[in-house]
């Protein structure tokens, strides 16, 4: 999506293809501004359908209407901003994206969207809504807002959208692409492009001998059962100057595909198992809009790349491993794999550099259960750091809900014949005391876990969940 701030200071006379006009719904009736505009222009029909009540304001809602002579655009759309928060300026941009396509319009202005954090959240919402993955069509259907020009914005505000919107649907680029397109090798070589775009960030991938040097047992013990090797992949991001001393690190889960292992999971809703790497993906992309965005925070992010296979060398069920920090693991269930991997991702950002700790994963299913799409579980050691990646999603949409780590939880890891287990023979909360084992890891540095299961990867497809909830973090 390319996003530029228009040249045209009056709004009918944008050409375009579709001129979206946003209306608040104290602002619908009467019409003023640029919507009274419009609808004059229109011959009143607009209000015609603020009385029929098919725009009335409220975020989601909106109408089409032909453009008539004197309006430079091909169509108008109205939509609702509702009570003009950030959350919904994004649910009025993605109406907005609904019109373009019902309008079959690649061409859009923008008129009406007033203050920087309407604008950013509007552009972020309409680009949400025009995303389309359409990699593997033999013939890609039509794309729709992919021009957007904004009336009357200033270009920094507007150039920060098109950063996050090229981010997010990187991110979710990466997700929505098939195993065999997305082996770990091939997510290390996005990794290193990434940092070849961006001059702050360095690319560095640990292979499998190196990570039997580090004594990386958990890793490698999920990645042993595939033919395909695993990767550490390391993003750096050196900012010409900093703020602060505080050295920003983030892990993410990337299991490329994750068959469950021995423990195979059922063949049915299996495909969907190419986005167990939603984690990965939002702490790569994260990184890298970091890094477009100039943040003067230096980031240290850690991506352990892999797939849960199952064969004849694969990790069985009452196996012993070791991690990188000497912890002994008993391996109960092998598509518990996603917290071996990251046991070992964290031990090393802790020991290279990192000053506080945040990750990303797909890791529960649980975490459905409590609290479905809409929120990713929050957990973590220090309440100050917790409140901060809290209020980060609260701002940049990607909402996140802290839950309990009493200390209770931990006897639920115990096992009779390691230091942990990976997973409890009680079906007790399963988001929970996956984070207290994730805490052993951490090296008492102030830490946060994000369970994404259900909102980097919904029924509806993935969203790029974290990218910048990431951003925003490191940006406070």
């Amino acid at each position: 999506m390319d996003l530029t701030v228009a040249t045209a200071t009056d709004p009918l006379e944008l050409e375009v293809d579709l001129l979206v006009l946003p209306v608040a719904p104290e602002g619908v009736a009467p019409l003023s501004g640029v919507p009274a505009a419009a609808d004059a222009a229109l011959g009143g029909a607009i209000a015609r359908a603020v009385e029929g009540e098919v725009v009335d304001g409220s975020a989601g809602s909106g109408a089409l209407f032909a453009a008539p002579a004197g309006v430079a655009a091909r169509a108008v759309a109205v939509v609702g901003a509702g009570d003009g928060s950030a959350d919904e300026w994004r649910r009025a941009g993605r109406a907005a994206a609904r019109q373009a396509a019902a309008a079959k319009a690649a061409r859009v202005g923008v008129a009406g969207v007033e203050g920087d954090e309407a604008v950013g959240a509007f552009l972020d919402g309409l680009a949400q809504g025009a995303y389309r993955f359409q990699r593997f069509l033999s013939e890609p259907k039509p794309a729709y807002a992919t021009a957007v020009q904004v009336v009357g914005a200033e270009a920094a505000v507007v150039e920060r959208a098109g950063h996050i919107a090229e981010r997010v649907a990187s991110a979710r680029d990466l997700v929505n692409t098939p195993s065999n397109h997305l082996t770990p090798t091939q997510l290390s070589d996005h990794a290193r492009a990434l940092a070849h775009r961006y001059p702050t960030l360095t690319c560095e991938v640990f292979g499998r001998e190196e990570l039997e040097a580090m004594g990386a047992g958990a890793f490698l013990a999920v990645a042993q059962g595939s033919a395909e090797p695993p990767a550490m992949i390391v993003l750096r991001h050196r900012p010409a100057e900093t703020t602060s001393d505080e050295v920003l690190g983030i892990v993410g889960k990337a299991v490329t595909f994750d068959t469950g292992g021995i423990s195979i999971k059922p063949a049915a809703g299996m495909e969907e198992m190419k986005m167990d790497m939603g984690g990965g993906a939002a702490a790569l992309e994260g990184t890298a809009l970091i890094a477009a965005l100039g943040l003067p925070t230096e980031v240290l992010c850690v991506v352990p790349a892999t797939e849960n296979m199952p064969s004849g060398t694969a990790i069985k069920p009452g196996d012993v491993v070791t991690a990188m920090n000497g912890t002994t693991i008993e391996i109960t269930n092998t598509d518990a794999e996603g917290r071996l991997i990251l046991a070992d991702a964290l031990t090393w950002a802790a020991r290279n550099g990192a000053t506080r700790l945040v990750d990303l994963a797909t890791l529960t299913g649980a975490v459905l259960v409590a609290l479905g799409e809409t929120y990713a579980g929050l957990m973590g050691s220090d309440e100050e750091w917790i409140q901060a990646v809290k209020d980060a999603g609260e701002q940049t949409g990607d909402l996140c809900w802290p839950l309990p780590m009493h200390r209770d939880f931990e006897a639920l890891i115990e096992s009779k014949v390691a230091d942990i287990l990976n997973t409890a023979s009680k079906r007790l909360a399963g988001t929970i005391y996956a984070a207290h084992f994730l805490k052993r890891f951490t090296d008492d540095l102030p830490w946060c876990h994000l369970d994404v299961a259900g909102t980097a990867m919904p029924a509806a497809g993935p969203t790029g969940y974290g990218v910048r909830l990431l951003a925003e973090l490191a940006a406070r």
